[in-house]
C-alpha cells in the first residue's frame, strides 16, 4: 500500500515547499478543528470521515487554458479519528489527462500546515512516499470547493504502483492550482480499492 494512514511528519519537508510555515504540532488546535469542520462539512466522526471533491473541465475552460494538462480531477480527503489519540489524515487523488489515455491516481498521508503569507491560513499538506511530491488542500470561503495547489505529485496509471506505470504531474502554466467542487462521497468511490472501506464510503 503506497499511503499508510498515519501522520508522517517527515513528509512535511517534501510537501511544504517555500509556502509552509508551521508543522503539525505547532498548528493551533482550535483553528485546525475549525478547518476540519469546514473541509468535512461537520465534526469528525469516530473512525472514518470523508470529503469528496470533483471537477471535469469543459471545452470552454480548456480552450481558455491551452497549456492545462489535466481534463478531470477528483480528491478524496479522509480523516481517521481514534479515541484519545490524534486524528490521522490522508488523501487520494484521481485525474485524467487531456492528451493521454487512461486513469491516473495518487495517494499519501497529510497533516495540518500553516501557509506562509496568508495570515495564518490552515491547509492540509499531503505527501506521497519516497519523495513523490504532494499537494496542499485548502477550503474555499463558501466551503463548497477544495483548492488544490501543487508543484509536483507522483501519479500511477490505472492504480498500478509499478515503475512502468509511474508518471508525475508537474505544475506548468495552467496546472499549479485546481478548484474542485464538493460532491457526494460516492463520486470518489473509484479511488478506493479496499472493499470494506468502499462499503463504508458508500454508506456515508
Amino acid at each position: 500500500m503506497r499511503a499508510p494512514l498515519f501522520v508522517a511528519l517527515m513528509l512535511l519537508a517534501i510537501v511544504a515547499g517555500p509556502r509552509t510555515g508551521l508543522a503539525q504540532e505547532e498548528v493551533d488546535k482550535a483553528k485546525a478543528s475549525t478547518f476540519d469542520n469546514r473541509l468535512f462539512a461537520g465534526p469528525l466522526r469516530l473512525k472514518m470521515t470523508y470529503a469528496c471533491f470533483v471537477r471535469a473541465y469543459d471545452a470552454e475552460h480548456l480552450a481558455k487554458h491551452p497549456k492545462q494538462k489535466v481534463s478531470a480531477m477528483k480528491l478524496l480527503a479522509t480523516a481517521e479519528k481514534v479515541p484519545d489519540e490524534k486524528s490521522n489524515y490522508s488523501f487520494r487523488l484521481g485525474l485524467k489527462y487531456r492528451h493521454r489515455s487512461g486513469n491516473f491516481d495518487s495517494s499519501g498521508s497529510c497533516s495540518h500546515i500553516v501557509a506562509e503569507n496568508t495570515d495564518g491560513e490552515i491547509r492540509l499538506g499531503c505527501g506521497v512516499d519516497c519523495d513523490g511530491g504532494g499537494i496542499e488542500a485548502e477550503i474555499s470561503k463558501d466551503d463548497k470547493s477544495a483548492i488544490i495547489r501543487l508543484e509536483r505529485v507522483r501519479v500511477w496509471q490505472n492504480n498500478k504502483p509499478d515503475d512502468e506505470a509511474e508518471h508525475a504531474l508537474t505544475a506548468g502554466a495552467d496546472d499549479k492550482m485546481f478548484r474542485l467542487d464538493r460532491a457526494d462521497n460516492k463520486e470518489c468511490a473509484s479511488l478506493v480499492t479496499d472493499r470494506k472501506e468502499l462499503a463504508a464510503l458508500r454508506r456515508k
